[in-house]
């Protein structure tokens, strides 16, 4: 437990404050004055509050200012703005006294990081979601919003221990679903990374420590072979006059795991976990040859792969990253990955859009990063208010890997990967997305569903008879095309919007239900529509019919709201009434109840998506008032998201124990093919584990057996056992559990 005590935390937060002004090192007196004023008012305006771990409150944007200036490479008015951004949401001080002291500017920023209080009503589907929207409109007028933003998260984030498991849960989920991204885009890989693996730490931990120990354990083993790599090339550089540092890169933990999931391999198997950096100093004309020069002198020593081989210097990333990067055999038989930057690119790599603004000028260019700073407003500003749809769009927009095109006059432009010829249309602009036919790619002919590849040049053929339609969603990736598909969609639907109320009005009334707008949400809910117009378009069309009325009139005599999940759930998985209900049923009769934060049983589904399990880490969604709460693991990407815009709404939940209660758990096994060998798996889950099969699906193609079974479990105990029996099979190579 935390002790107070006023001498030592006085000391503590000058030490921390001192150490604040030796990492910025201010070079003008001015600057010094202004942040000191800054320092004082924050202290004392925080003099009584104290964070949850029982520190003194003046410890947080006193770090948050440190990785302003250390980390990212602000300068004075973001380490104002960074130690009084939580003065005016926590304290008596207003944002008018902010302007008085410090001007409009610093003004501007922190009424950016203000978080907003009050003006959302506890039915907002998540005040983080309209926070972040927020946030994200102010980036076009000063991106050092959301710079100190990150900065505030990753401090959070490294305190996180002291909270309640639920909060840790919740901001763990935001932050690998938004805030981690956002770096990546700005060009912030380390604050990226950092942020990946505090959040896997929350949600993963059993991983993340597991990752963490053999890391250690391997550090010695890498560093002898790092050394014996680079020695040649550290002599070759050197002979040819290059000043130049070399580094050994760790993958972070969370890369790792993402690896190690996606190949389906364990963590020896895993060669990039390491990465060497080459830094050369060079001057701004001749960075680009030097760096060449440098991968001729690797490829003298090395062979390299030539697949791998990643030219990042001639056309940057979107974030202005710009590296060459080689992967090369070492003479012990494993790949080694290189990249190969100047001092200008290294500091642009670590501190992303802060580097890259110190260079723009000298570089005399506008960047790709530019560019996408400019376009992020008009993402934000799409007619559809709806938090859920602004989350999907906003991480749509932080694409990781892009595509570079030409258009017929030779002008690059930037995409997402897996864009298609109606994405380059709406990039040009929005009439010609809106009146695209189709395109000729590299004079070949081709749909608007065709997906680009890079370098590829694109005629776009447009007809004025053309117009969007709704399956045009499914064609595209890039926010700017979904939101003008998105906008025409529903000008049409609103056409036909007075009419199907109208409609749906006089069967309520039929009926006998009140057509009262909280009725009309309850329909709207079960019926599994996004928005009031989609469902007056849906009863004008047709979709939607009397007979649907009927049922939800009559689940509200039978049932109650809580529990009416008939339509919501057919049209989520496109089952019969009577299958659906007979699926519910089971649901709440057979596979027990969890206890939740009131010892009291709940009404719950278990979510398909990642398909919990007793022994699983689990918490509870209410995402609408009139369904059974959702149940997801905690490592669900699902799970994640809507931990995001629901985090009102999540329950902590625990398994209740019911050791006659049974749970399906699927599982993959990857081998050698042999003869007897689904016999012995047979026998060895019936017999020796002692468990029924649901269904078992085995293939064999060149001598290796890949198989999918299904499996009724009691809980993760059950499974686990069944993963390490498996896997001393003879020839079984890989046992791993499908979510």
């Amino acid at each position: 437990m935390y002790q107070v005590d006023a001498e030592v935390e006085k000391r503590e937060i000058l030490k921390r404050y001192k150490n604040l002004l030796r990492i910025w090192k201010p070079r003008n007196p001015v600057d010094k004055k202004v942040v000191r004023k800054a320092f004082k008012m924050a202290l004392e305006a925080h003099k009584d509050m104290r964070r949850k771990t029982g520190e003194p409150y003046i410890y947080h944007p006193l770090g948050v200012a440190t990785i302003a200036v250390g980390e990212i490479g602000l300068g004075a008015t973001s380490i104002v703005c960074a130690l009084l951004h939580d003065v005016v949401e926590d304290t008596e001080y207003t944002i008018e006294d902010v302007r008085g002291l410090f001007g409009d500017k610093v003004t501007s920023i922190i009424d950016g990081l203000t978080k907003i209080k009050g003006i959302f009503d506890q039915h907002t589907a998540s005040i983080h979601a309209e926070n972040f929207k927020k946030i994200l409109l102010t980036l076009s007028d000063d991106v050092r919003v959301i710079l100190i933003k990150l900065a505030d998260r990753l401090h959070n984030m490294r305190t996180l221990d002291a909270l309640p498991h639920d909060k840790q849960l919740k901001i763990s989920s935001e932050t690998i679903y938004l805030y981690a991204p956002l770096a990546h885009r700005l060009g912030l890989h380390a604050i990226k990374s950092e942020l990946e693996d505090l959040a896997l730490k929350y949600t993963e931990p059993a991983v993340y420590e597991t990752i963490s120990w053999k890391l250690r354990e391997s550090a010695k083993s890498r560093t002898r072979f790092v050394n014996k790599f680079i020695y040649p090339i550290k002599k070759a550089l050197t002979e040819k006059g290059f000043k130049f540092k070399i580094h050994q890169r760790e993958k972070s933990i969370a890369a790792i795991w993402l690896k190690m999931q996606k190949k389906e391999v364990p963590f020896e198997e895993i060669y990039d976990i390491f990465a060497i950096r080459i830094v050369i100093d060079s001057v701004l004309e001749t960075e680009k040859s030097d760096c060449w020069k440098v991968y001729s002198a690797i490829t003298d020593f090395y062979r390299p792969n030539m697949e791998r081989l990643r030219d990042w210097i001639s056309i940057p990333k979107a974030n202005g990253y710009e590296a060459l990067h080689t992967t090369v055999m070492s003479h012990t038989g494993q790949w080694v990955e290189i990249q190969i930057r100047s001092r200008r690119m290294d500091e642009i790599a670590e501190k992303g859009y802060a580097a890259h603004w110190k260079y723009k000028e000298a570089m005399h260019l506008n960047s790709r990063l530019d560019n996408w700073l400019d376009r992020i407003k008009e993402m934000i500003e799409s007619p559809d208010a709806d938090a859920m749809s602004f989350i999907d769009d906003v991480k749509g927009f932080f694409f990781l890997d892009e595509i570079s095109v030409f258009t017929p006059q030779g002008e690059l432009r930037s995409l997402p990967a897996s864009s298609t010829v109606l994405d380059f249309a709406y990039a040009i602009h929005s009439e010609l997305g809106n009146t695209c036919i189709g395109a000729k790619v590299d004079k070949k002919l081709v749909p608007i569903a065709h997906v680009l590849q890079n370098g590829q040049q694109v005629e776009i053929i447009t007809s004025m008879k053309q117009a969007p339609k709704e399956e045009w969603l499914g064609y595209v990736v890039t926010t700017r095309a979904k939101t003008n598909i998105k906008m025409a969609v529903r000008a049409e639907k609103k056409k036909y919007a007075r009419a199907g109320k109208e409609k749906l009005g006089l069967w309520f009334a039929q009926i006998g239900i009140d057509f009262t707008n909280e009725n009309i949400k309850r329909f709207l809910t079960v019926n599994n529509f996004g928005s009031i117009i989609d469902l007056f378009y849906a009863v004008t069309v047709g979709t939607i019919g009397i007979k649907d009325v009927k049922l939800f009139s009559a689940s509200i005599v039978r049932n109650g709201w809580q529990t009416y999940v008939d339509k919501g759930a057919i049209r989520g998985n496109g089952k019969s009434d009577k299958e659906t209900a007979q699926s519910l049923t089971s649901a709440s009769d057979q596979e027990g109840k969890f206890i939740g934060t009131n010892s009291h049983a709940i009404d719950y589904t278990v979510a398909p998506c990642c398909n919990p399990i007793p022994g699983d880490a689990v918490i509870g969604l209410m995402t609408s008032d009139y369904l059974p709460m959702q149940i997801h693991r905690t490592n669900c990407v699902k799970a994640q998201e809507l931990m995001t815009v629901y985090g009102k709404k999540m329950v902590t939940v625990n398994w209740e124990n019911n050791e006659s209660i049974s749970f399906v758990a699927e599982i993959k096994v990857i081998g050698m093919d042999r003869q007897g060998l689904i016999n012995e798996i047979s026998r060895i889950i019936s017999n020796d584990l002692n468990l029924n099969i649901k269904s078992f699906h085995v293939e064999a193609l060149n001598g290796l057996t890949e198989g999918a079974i299904a499996l009724y479990v009691k809980n993760t105990t059950n499974l686990n056992d069944a993963l390490i029996k498996l896997n001393l099979v003879d020839g079984i190579t890989h046992v791993t559990r499908i979510n």
